[in-house]
């Protein structure tokens, strides 16, 4: 049977129900016997693999034509670059 967890609205105590799923929802606080709202807790999911939204917007990286940005006649070529030949 699930658990489920409720808050106390008059003095918010949080407690757990046992109880199976076609039974009714109506449950009463133990403390103070005002009535309780069923709480839902947020599950951690993390997505992996392609097709998802993080991977399916992200910014697609710049191709460039050379590998060394110095090799064109724009840009004068670093001390250490192979290109300043």
């Amino acid at each position: 049977m699930p658990l489920y967890d409720y808050r106390c609205t008059a003095c918010g105590t949080t407690f757990e129900v046992n109880r199976q799923v076609d039974q009714a929802s109506q449950e009463c606080c133990p403390d103070c016997g005002a009535d309780a709202k069923r709480v839902f807790t947020p599950v951690g999911v993390h997505f992996k693999g392609s097709g998802f939204h993080n991977t399916d917007y992200r910014a697609k990286p710049e191709e460039s034509s050379s590998a060394c940005p110095a090799a064109s006649d724009a840009s004068p070529a670093c001390d250490s670059c192979p290109a300043k030949d």
